[in-house]
């Protein structure tokens, strides 16, 4: 029998999943693609690159504190130990500055939430799902406004 799921922290998924997967749409429409790639593959380190002073210099506080959320309790990734069990690993991925960092462990939370990692039945770490993905809101809405190609797509202007 599954256990009850925290209903805020459900919506919020949803919410985050909504909003993660229109960015990308987003990103792939205005030409912001993985390059030598077959299948449309967003390119999350060329828009990192882009709006990289978003992420970089001074900013709204709201914002100011989810990045920093990002930098003190980096998400871990789900692997593969060589016993053969899951686990999680504390290195961070490949980047070239702070906004690309930010992004990809955006990327990193889409990630372990869409593949399980976080999620079976009920919310393993609640509290922590549900700081990653609050301020995972506020960096995706940051990036979205400040790059007007992804700002038009995303308000389905033509592009």
């Amino acid at each position: 029998m599954m256990r009850p799921t925290s209903p805020n922290l459900d919506a919020l998924a949803f919410e985050f999943f909504r909003e993660f997967a229109r960015c990308e749409y987003c990103l792939k429409v205005v030409g912001l693609r993985e390059p030598n790639r077959r299948d449309p593959t967003a390119d999350w380190g060329a828009f990192a690159s882009e709006i990289r002073p978003t992420l970089e210099g001074p900013h709204a506080a709201k914002l100011q504190a989810s990045v920093q959320y990002y930098i003190d309790h980096p998400p871990k990734k789900q692997i593969q130990q060589a016993d053969g069990l899951l686990g999680w690993s504390d290195v961070l991925p490949d980047h070239k500055h702070q906004a690309e960092l930010i992004l990809r462990l955006v990327c990193r939370v889409r990630n372990n939430l869409f593949h399980g990692g976080k999620f079976n039945g009920h919310w393993f770490e609640p509290q922590c799902s549900e700081d990653l993905l609050s301020h995972a809101l506020v960096i995706l809405n940051a990036c979205v406004e400040s790059h007007q190609a992804v700002r038009d797509a995303y308000a389905q202007k033509a592009v």
